[in-house]
């Protein structure tokens, strides 16, 4: 990571509402970019696993969350100056960063504020802002709908405009002679109506990267659509210099991200991170936190490898293992490995989806045919069931009421829960280390269920936020290794 602390030209793209077609545009032009020789930052407003997995392969570099709920302005700041100056794949810190927000501009925790909007994170980062409006069936209308998303909040500051779903060319210039007519806002891009320009979709969202590439044969034939039709329909030159009239901020003069001091003699711990089609949930900035904490990350994948590599603590994150189920039950040399480990009091995280690969069984319910199940790790007397209707996303505030691998008894956190499994069967000797002040948790307000020093929560946390989470999993590793 480079300690610069240049201004970043930056934009952020949002819309009026869900469903506009930001996450494509988005995408688009951080591709046009990118072929122009851009090196490329991408973000996404509010936490979200697997658009960011898209900018991520578009663009070569870990795309980052920004949260304005979970993070202080000083975080944000900190998690946007250091995703721009670290050193990625290129070698190069980043030229231009591009933000994808979320929902509509405005949208946030509660009504009267705009509290977790991506509104808050134009503001704190003082970046313009381009909205995308969705234009079928309206021309005129769209210079209404823009201006009074400009004069909702003058501090946040509208810059550009991108019409998407226009029908012709009459259509289009109707809509641009409204618009900058009336508000004075440029429109930079047309994007004509285009199927192809579509994503698959699930419950909770797009189809996993990882997934994608394995299971769609036309995936990445999509996503180079996207590529060239906005490349070809947004004014990139103008775009840019919106994003040069971004203010200046200032990064921490403590960043999360500074390494610990480290030690004589110290010997790394080792953290196994599972990752494959199943599992890939993961924040780049936690795998940054925990290396800036000491530790080495190794990653495994628990469909094709055979046991756990040689680590001091494993890590098994959100993800579609229900997609998996056959493969992740017929890996018993795997199932085998996981539990030893966690006898022998390795400290284990399962979050979310990793917590039901460690349950003893995984239902998977579908409306044409019986329930299938599949036998998993067994760590937890429980039962997981995917297809139940049950359908998780909110923000989760909570306490440890016990030590873990993650958190001391005391510790508070602010974090996220994202799924749409449920837990049955649960024995009554399960023992849970956490209480959910908000927040669903896996019953009756308690989370974190434990089994020696393994934790599975259905609670998702963020490093930046919950910033006892990198030092007191590395701790654990580093206890562990000494013990071994």
């Amino acid at each position: 990571m480079t300690s610069d602390n240049r201004q970043i030209p930056r934009i952020l793209i949002s819309a009026d509402r869900s469903s506009s077609g930001k996450t494509t545009i988005s995408m688009g032009i951080m591709a046009a970019l990118k072929a122009q020789g851009y090196v490329v930052q991408p973000f996404k407003v509010a936490l979200d696993y697997i658009d960011p997995e898209y900018h991520t392969e578009i663009v070569g570099r870990r795309s980052r969350n920004l949260d304005g709920y979970l993070m202080e302005e000083e975080g944000v700041i900190d998690v946007f100056t250091h995703a721009c100056n670290s050193l990625e794949n290129d070698e190069k810190g980043a030229d231009i960063a591009v933000i994808e927000g979320v929902r509509g501009l405005y949208e946030g925790l509660t009504a009267d504020t705009d509290m977790g909007s991506t509104a808050q994170i134009s503001k704190m980062l003082k970046c313009p802002v381009i909205m995308v409006i969705n234009a079928r069936s309206m021309t005129r209308s769209c210079a209404a709908l823009i201006k009074g998303f400009a004069s909702f909040d003058p501090d946040v500051n509208i810059a550009g405009v991108v019409l998407n779903n226009v029908g012709s060319q009459r259509h289009a210039d109707k809509a641009i002679t409204a618009i900058e007519s009336v508000t004075g806002i440029p429109v930079i891009g047309v994007v004509y109506r285009n199927p192809e320009l579509d994503f698959w979709m699930r419950e909770l969202g797009l189809i996993p990267i990882p997934e994608g590439r394995k299971t769609y044969d036309r995936f990445a034939e999509r996503i180079r659509v996207i590529e060239e039709t906005v490349q070809n329909s947004v004014n990139l030159e103008k775009l840019i210099e919106i994003a040069n009239t971004a203010g200046p901020i200032q990064a921490p003069a403590k960043s999360r991200f500074e390494e610990r001091p480290k030690i004589p003699g110290e010997i790394a711990p080792k953290i196994g991170v599972a990752f494959d089609e199943a599992f890939n949930f993961y924040y780049p900035d936690n795998m940054d936190l925990l290396q800036a904490q000491g530790a080495e990350i190794e990653f495994f994948s628990p469909i094709r490898d055979s046991e756990l590599p040689d680590v001091d603590a494993v890590y098994i994150g959100g993800g579609t293992p229900e997609i998996f189920a056959l493969e992740l039950s017929l890996n018993e040399y795997m199932k085998e490995s996981i539990r030893e480990a966690s006898v022998a009091g390795m400290p284990i995280f399962a979050e979310s989806a990793g917590m039901n690969y460690l349950t003893k069984n995984m239902t998977i319910k579908t409306r044409d045919a019986p329930d299938v199940s599949f036998d998993m790790v067994g760590i937890f007397d429980c039962e997981t069931v995917y297809g139940s209707g049950k359908r998780v996303v909110t923000y989760t505030n909570g306490v440890f009421e016990k030590d873990t691998p993650i958190g001391k008894k005391g510790n508070q956190f602010i974090a996220h829960e994202f799924h749409h499994s449920i837990l049955e069967n649960i024995s009554d000797d399960i023992e849970y280390a956490i209480d959910i002040s908000r927040g669903i948790g896996i019953k009756d307000k308690k989370d974190g269920m434990i089994s020696k020093n393994t934790i599975g929560t259905y609670v998702h946390y963020h490093g930046s936020s919950y910033t006892d989470f990198a030092k007191e999993f590395v701790k654990s590793a580093r206890d562990y290794q000494n013990k071994k």
